[in-house]
């Protein structure tokens, strides 16, 4: 499976912007689960949410709860992130990235797709 990731972009402090992960060849029981993550300079790379791809069940970072939105969608074989109330701190690149089960770091991500640039100003 191939993932690719697309929708970042500069916005200001408190806009919203919609990351899409297009996800190409077969899911396996390797990638139940579709997550972004994103890694600021400086900082190790971090999740940010995360869902199961048959049941629909979300997980979010304590950080970004309440402001994004994690879904997927079966029939476009594709994942998505809005963001919304956006804070400079969301500044990073942000990656989506496949799980056979629920993770927390980066190490249990099996595959990943290009990062995403989102910038946002104060």
């Amino acid at each position: 499976v191939q993932l690719q990731a697309c929708g970042g972009g500069l916005v200001q402090a408190g806009d919203s912007l919609g990351l899409s992960c297009a996800i190409s060849g077969r899911l396996t029981t390797s990638d139940n689960f579709m997550n972004w993550f994103r890694q600021a300079p400086g900082k190790e790379r971090e999740f940010v949410a995360g869902i199961s791809w048959r049941e629909g069940k979300k997980r979010y970072a304590d950080s970004v709860k309440g402001r994004f939105t994690i879904s997927r969608d079966s029939g476009e074989y594709a994942a998505y992130l809005q963001m919304n109330s956006l804070e400079p701190e969301d500044t990073a690149v942000y990656y989506c990235a496949s799980s056979s089960g629920v993770v927390t770091t980066a190490v249990g991500a099996r595959t990943w797709g290009q990062g995403t640039q989102v910038t946002v100003s104060s």
